[in-house]
């Protein structure tokens, strides 16, 4: 049986992990959706959850692989350009 602090790592890591693959689906679901439309809002969608999904796998790695080093600075930036990225598109492709 594993001890507490074990437990806690291990239900970490499936929550990373399962955050991961959910930002992964998402972003491969709008991909397909924005390559049968062509609807540039689904492209601008598709870049956020990619961003999100590079995030939370970054967020893994820092927080459950690499313990001792802290990348917080490095995983923030594809959330930020994600983020950027849906909201350039927004307000850039109002129709």
């Amino acid at each position: 049986m594993p001890s507490a602090s074990e437990a806690k790592v291990i239900l970490a890591s499936a929550v990373f992990i399962a955050c991961t693959l959910t930002s992964a689906v998402c972003a491969a679901l709008l991909i397909r959706a924005y390559r049968k439309t062509r609807q540039r809002l689904l492209f601008w969608s598709a870049l956020c959850f990619t961003g999100l999904c590079l995030n939370n796998a970054l967020l893994f790695v820092d927080i459950i692989t690499l313990p001792t080093i802290d990348l917080s600075a490095w995983r923030l930036i594809p959330a930020v350009l994600g983020i950027g990225a849906l909201c350039y598109g927004l307000i850039m492709e109002v129709n």
